[in-house]
Order: structure tokens, then sequence, then C-alpha cells
């Protein structure tokens, strides 16, 4: 645990200063993210977080290989994590420069398909799946290839979608992380497995970089991450849980809690930790085709634009939206590692809690109504 801590604070720590590198390159490139009708920052705000946090990640990495007990690990450990961090570098790279040329929405897709694609050959790819009889269903090739795609280009699109405030997307991603990481080393620890992992080491990285940037991120943002910081994230996060199906045999491992969920666990956190920008992503899609307009096309109508509108501040809707994110992460690795009554009950107040400071929230601090002649009206 002691290295894994290292690990996060490295990543944390070489993020924190590469921002500010970042943010001159990002306005020597005149990569700056311009004020729009949907957009809610006042100020033109320069992209580059994305470069920062891949430093993070890439430090993260090269110091776990020299600390005495992940370095000792065994050799595909480091290789899943270095394919990982090589393909995060190039999604990075087509991201950055989408900030600076605004590239069209197919170009993107065909360069995280690509992307996506080279983490699929390098080995870095769902192997199975949970059968109905409580057995493994083993992927084939291009069973495992097709699945592999759609969690990684999904997971990559709705965390870009989800990045619409100060924070939001580097805190959601950085909430997933940390129960991915827990996840994968709780479960190590249950069944007497090495706790050197490629998911927890790239996991305490990915949750290092985010927690890193998050001070220059956070309302009022000094640093946008873009869309090279965004899909960088989200193709980390979904990778690292896809290679837990390559290094845990499902069929041996033994949970205190639901072991369908521990199976399917890869490729439902990415998807539960995400479910609320999966659902903004869709409804968007729908709501712009019925108005005859492209699915791609901008508009203000996103959840955290609704948030704003019910009566949330900016800072109070990205607490919100963290809040939803941690209640489904930790719901998907509570039932996956532990049974019994009180997690049910534990999940359920969670639940009441923030559903409460979602709806009751802005009516407690609504402005109180002023009537015609009030002085402070005039």
């Amino acid at each position: 645990m002691r290295e894994y801590l290292l690990v996060f604070l490295v990543a944390l720590v070489v993020t924190y200063l590469l921002t500010v590198i970042a943010r001159e390159i990002a306005l020597r490139t005149g990569a700056v993210a311009k004020v729009r009708d949907r957009d809610v920052h006042a100020t033109p705000i320069p992209y580059g977080g994305g470069l920062a946090m891949l430093g993070g990640l890439v430090a993260g990495y090269l110091v776990a290989r020299e600390l005495p007990f992940l370095s000792r690990s065994q050799d595909f450990v480091f290789q899943d994590s270095g394919t990982v961090v090589l393909c995060g570098g190039l999604v990075c790279a087509l991201g950055l420069l989408d900030d600076i040329f605004d590239l069209d929405a197919l170009t993107k897709f065909g360069g995280q398909l690509l992307v996506a694609g080279l983490l699929v050959q390098q080995g870095v790819r769902l192997y199975y799946l949970p059968g109905p009889d409580g057995t493994q269903f083993a992927l084939d090739n291009a069973q495992a290839a097709l699945l592999t795609l759609l969690v990684v280009i999904g997971t990559i699109n709705a965390v870009n979608f989800v990045d619409g405030l100060d924070g939001l997307a580097s805190g959601v991603v950085g909430i997933g992380a940390l129960a991915l990481f827990l996840f994968t080393y709780i479960l190590s620890d249950q069944n007497d497995l090495t706790l050197a992992t490629t998911g927890a080491l790239l996991s305490a990285a990915l949750a290092g970089a985010c927690a890193g940037f998050l001070p220059h991120n956070f309302h009022p943002a000094r640093l946008f991450m873009g869309d090279s910081g965004s899909m960088l994230i989200g193709l980390v996060l979904s990778a690292s849980a896809l290679t837990l199906t390559g290094q845990f045999d499902g069929n041996a491992i033994q949970s205190g809690g639901n072991s369908f969920f521990v199976t399917v666990l890869p490729v439902m956190l990415p998807v539960s930790l995400l479910m609320v920008p999966l659902l903004d992503l869709v409804l968007a899609v729908v709501r712009r085709t019925r108005a005859g307009r492209s699915p791609f096309s901008p508009d203000k109508q996103h959840l955290h634009h609704r948030l704003l509108e019910i009566g949330h501040s900016q800072r109070r809707a990205v607490f919100i939206m963290w809040m939803w994110a941690g209640l489904l992460a930790t719901g998907a690795v509570l039932v996956s590692l532990y049974s019994g009554q009180q997690v049910w009950m534990g999940l359920a107040a969670m639940f009441v809690v923030v559903v409460a400071l979602t709806f009751v929230l802005p009516i407690l601090h609504r402005p109180p109504k002023t009537g015609l002649g009030d002085p402070r009206l005039d």
C-alpha cells in the first residue's frame, strides 16, 4: 500500500507542477477555450491540462518501476501499464490537435478507434464475461475486440461530455480511479494473490494525476484539461479496469460479495461511474435528433446546465455530480466485495442524502421573493 501511495503522490505533485508549463504551451499554440453561448466560463481559458496529467501518469509509472515491491512484479504488469500509458499519450496528442485546430467529429472518432485498436492488439482487452450459471464465458478475438472498443471509446466520449464545469471531469474520474484501486487491492488481498497488479498501479497514478490537476481547474478555473485531458483520463480509466480480466481468473476468484459483480465489474465500473454522463449523452443525441439537428451539434441543455438552472452554484453543481459518481462507484465496489443487509442499508442512506442535496438544497438557498415597490429593487 505504501508504494501505491507513493505512486499516487508522485503523479499528484508532477501534474500540479507541470500545469504551469502546460498553460504556457497552450497559450503559445493558441489552444484556448473561447467563450461560446453554451459555455459557463466568462473569459477565455487556456487548455493544456491533459499534457500535465500525462506527465503525472508517466512519472508515476517510471517511479513504480524502481520501487522494491512493484519492481519485482510479473513482467506483464509493467508491459500492460506501459501500453496504456503509450496509448494515453497518443490519444492525448489527438485531443491536443483538436484543442488547437478544432477537428471534425469523424476525424476524432477515427483517431480514437485507432488508439483503442492498438490497446486490443497489445493484449489490453476484455477476456471474459460472466455466464448465466456462474461460470465464465471466454471471448474470442473478434468478440473481445468489439466489446473493448465499445467500452474504451464509450468511456472516452462520456468523460468528454461531462467536462462542462470546472473540476467536474477530473473529480468524477478521480473518484472512479480510487474506487477501482480499492476494488483491485482488496480483491487481491481477499484471495491471497499478488498485490502488484496493472489495475492498481494505473488507477493509483490516475487518481494522483486528477488530484494534482484539480487545484488549477476548480472554479474559477485557471486551466482546462481540454479534449487532450478528457480523452486521456477516459482511456486510462477504462483500460485500467479491463486489465483485470487479463490478470484475474474469474472462475478462481472468491469474494465476500456477489461473485457475478466481481467478474462483470471491469465493464460495470466505468459504466456505473459514468452512468450520469452516459445518460446525458443518450438524452443529448435523442434531443438533437428530434429537433432535426446533428447529434454532435452543441447545446446548453446538458445535466450540469440543468443543475445550474434549478439554483445550484457552479461549485455546488460540481459537488453534486461528484456525489452521484461516488455513490455509483462505491455501490459497484461494495456490492462486489461485501454482502449483508448493512451494505444495502448504507447504500440506501447514501442515495437518500444525495437525492436530498440535489433537489432540496436549491430550494433552501433560493433567495426570498420581493414584491413590487421593494426598496431592494430600486
